[in-house]
């Protein structure tokens, strides 16, 4: 038996299937998975995600600590609310996780991090404060749930458990900001304008004890429960990585679609990985990119397939790949020499099956943004 969130007798009660997910038992699925999909991309779903990792930092240096753990720029966070997305990097480059940062204070950031990668990223974050000598407090805060609201009605519906007042400021916060807000409940709620679909919505931190009730109001307020299955089209549709598939510690955000969340800028700033990574730019950068994949005939993309560039001895492989219930054919995420251009074949059980490359996303916003 894995760990469990407050949600998971919820889960049980609607039938849902389970799967241990990085140590957790989490949905699948509540039935069916492409209803699931499209209930978020059509009106709102929403995801158990309380395995993730609220982590609180406090104390007058976490700037200074943040702004040398991770490869994108807290300077850029002076508005307080204000979110970041960035990878974590070893010494090499290598992905150890790709998490959020929130500015609550100068004194105060939050940053959500992997179910999976939970327990390794505490003990990285606990060593390096130690080793720069900064004083920061690190809280694992196992006392928070966390539900995702997502879709075109996603913010509507979820704000009605907002307390009146606080509704309409919730629904006016740009994207990327997250706020606490006083709840029907009497509880104060984290409510964040982010989300892993491609879609808009809230994602919601909460007390544990008020985890229960807030699913079940969801539920009456017309937002379908999704599973891991949904949530896995989704951002895959939006082209949005998943770690342990799209990059790990073995490969580095310059070859994983992530060069945009490092921050090369100001130059005197030493992030962790920095000097592997320019030694990576003073050889003319990555070897291999990671592109979408689009494939032209009928058959079922998967990680680890071999992608072959025609003519080439070339060879790249699918990270990522599934059935795309909005596009309605199999797509694919797939790290290829930076020379691949727009043709590729895929060996899908000895049959190379063309595919063509496309650029990411595939769909966001209800809108398909590429090609059929």
């Amino acid at each position: 038996m894995g760990r469990r969130t407050p949600l998971y007798d919820q889960h049980v009660a609607l039938g849902a299937r389970t799967v241990d997910f990085g140590g957790w038992d989490m949905p699948v699925n509540y039935g069916s998975q492409i209803e699931e999909h499209h209930s978020v991309r059509r009106d709102a779903g929403m995801f158990d995600v309380s395995h993730m990792c609220v982590v609180d930092l406090h104390g007058a240096s976490t700037r200074a600590f943040l702004s040398r753990l991770v490869a994108n720029d807290v300077g850029k966070l002076r508005v307080a609310g204000k979110a970041l997305y960035s990878c974590m990097l070893d010494d090499t480059g290598g992905v150890i996780d790709d998490l959020i940062v929130y500015f609550l204070r100068e004194d105060w950031f939050r940053v959500v991090v992997n179910a999976g990668t939970r327990d390794g990223d505490l003990a990285w974050m606990r060593a390096r404060s130690a080793e720069w000598n900064l004083a920061v407090t690190i809280t694992e805060r196992t006392d928070l749930a966390m539900i995702a609201v997502q879709g075109p009605q996603a913010r509507t519906k979820a704000a009605a458990l907002l307390e009146s007042a606080a509704r309409e400021s919730a629904l006016a916060m740009e994207p990327f900001f997250g706020r606490e807000f006083p709840a029907t409940d009497g509880a104060s709620w984290f409510v964040a304008r982010t989300g892993y679909t491609g879609e808009d919505g809230f994602e919601i931190v909460l007390p544990n004890a008020a985890a229960v009730p807030a699913w079940r109001a969801l539920i009456a307020a017309g937002v379908a429960p999704c599973g891991l299955g949904a949530r896995d089209t989704l951002r895959l549709e939006a082209g949005m990585n998943l770690y342990g598939n799209d990059m790990d510690t073995t490969r580095h955000p310059l070859e994983s679609g992530l060069a945009w969340t490092v921050a090369f800028e100001p130059a005197t700033r030493d992030f962790v990985g920095r000097k592997a990574l320019e030694a990576i730019r003073a050889q003319g950068g990555a070897a291999s990119k990671l592109v979408g994949l689009v494939l032209e005939d009928r058959g079922v993309l998967r990680g680890h397939q071999a992608v072959i560039v025609p003519g080439t001895d070339l060879r790249g492989e699918v990270t990522s790949g599934t059935y795309s219930p909005t596009l309605e054919r199999s797509i694919a995420f797939a790290r290829v020499p930076r020379q691949t251009t727009d043709k590729v074949l895929v060996d899908i059980r000895g049959k190379h099956l063309p595919a063509r490359v496309v650029k990411l996303p595939f769909v966001r916003n209800g809108r398909i943004l590429i090609d059929l």
